[in-house]
């Protein structure tokens, strides 16, 4: 009998599909048993990974379930953004023309993501930028959508690209700006062990290409940076 990652990959594969580890593949996991499945697959590889590594995983009391603990973690958390759909979203009118807000809507975003080179954690802040159209987002709703793009396997590059195409399109507008910076578990943790780096990307669309918007933007994140809102 073939495995349920087996089976779900077939499924990918036949509609020329991309699983990336930066993917969402959630219209694939059809329903919660589908996602425990793949958890308990991922428990008896994780378990095999660990036998390679010599650890007495049947004795040592604090290697017991680690590979359970583990599959959990990646699938329910450090990964959720593969397996889950993105979050419903309620758009709001703004198109009263007394009413309507013409000024920089500014929401800073904490994430945590994971480098899909090596596995190791990426902590960070998004800074999404926008000059609303006819219809914004609730607040809160920012802040989601970052944070289900950033769970998942993925490079920063990727990440400030892809949180600002779902803003662009919740939004209905292209004047759009994102700003990531992020401390890298891979910079940190092996290679230079360099644990006073720090990472910035940013990707600008429509108005937020024009240097006063854009200035203004980036004025209002060295405030909020200033006072507080660092790493």
């Amino acid at each position: 009998m073939s495995k349920i990652h087996q089976e779900i990959i077939k499924e990918i594969k036949k509609d020329k599909k991309r699983y990336w580890a930066n993917d969402n593949i959630s219209e694939y996991i059809k329903d919660p048993a589908d996602k425990n499945a793949l958890i308990e697959e991922a428990a008896d590889a994780y378990q095999a990974f660990l036998k390679s590594l010599l650890i007495d995983t049947d004795n040592d009391p604090n290697s017991k379930g680690t590979a359970m603990r583990v599959a959990k973690m990646f699938i329910n958390e450090l990964f959720e953004g593969r397996y889950e759909p993105k979050p419903n979203v309620t758009a709001f009118p703004n198109d009263d023309p007394e009413q309507k807000y013409t000024g920089i809507l500014n929401v800073r975003a904490e994430i945590k993501s994971m480098c899909s080179h090596h596995h190791q954690p990426v902590r960070g802040l998004a800074f999404i930028g926008l000059l609303p159209s006819n219809k914004v987002i609730g607040l809160s709703k920012y802040v989601r959508i970052a944070q289900w793009c950033a769970r998942r396997g993925t490079l920063q590059e990727e990440l400030a690209r892809q949180i600002c195409d779902e803003i662009m399109t919740h939004c209905q507008t292209e004047d759009v700006g994102v700003y990531v910076q992020g401390t890298h578990g891979c910079m940190e943790n092996r290679g230079i062990c360099a644990h006073n780096s720090l990472t910035q990307t940013s990707i600008v669309h429509g108005q937020f290409f024009n240097p006063s918007v854009k200035n203004e933007w980036l004025d209002q994140i060295k405030l909020q940076v200033y006072s507080g809102g660092s790493l």
